[in-house]
């Protein structure tokens, strides 16, 4: 196996990675804590896993200014992980760290596969894919 950590934006930090495993019949990313400029999409490359943090865009409507401002700079929303997941095509979308404040799971879910037609299903500990 051959993992390979690279640089993640993650706002004012100067040090976020994100993580490639790759075995010689799969590949899974990891995200790690990211906005969504991070690259993500050209080191996933139509992997077989790619486990994405996001944010729910009601939930975020509901936070105050300060808060918005926050997350917007070191997290991913559902709209901007759709996109990255468009150019990525992984086989496999998994989403982990999720932000949904007051919306709800299903909600969350909505809003990803309303820009994005891959498969994508929200991660629960145990879980196995």
């Amino acid at each position: 196996m051959t993992v390979t950590a690279f640089a993640v934006s993650h706002g004012a930090w100067e040090q976020a990675f994100g993580y490639r495993f790759q075995t010689p019949d799969r590949t899974i990313v990891i995200s790690g804590d990211t906005g969504p400029e991070s690259g993500l999409a050209e080191q996933c490359r139509r992997c077989d896993v790619l486990v994405h943090e996001v944010y729910s865009e009601a939930g975020f409507a509901k936070r105050t200014p300060d808060w918005q401002a926050y997350h917007s700079r070191y997290h991913t929303s559902t709209r901007e992980l759709a996109a990255i997941a468009s150019r990525a095509q992984p086989e496999l979308l998994v989403l982990y760290h999720q932000l949904i404040w007051s919306s709800t799971e299903e909600e969350l879910l909505k809003e990803v596969r309303s820009a994005y037609a891959g498969k994508v299903v929200s991660a629960h500990d145990l879980d196995v894919y």
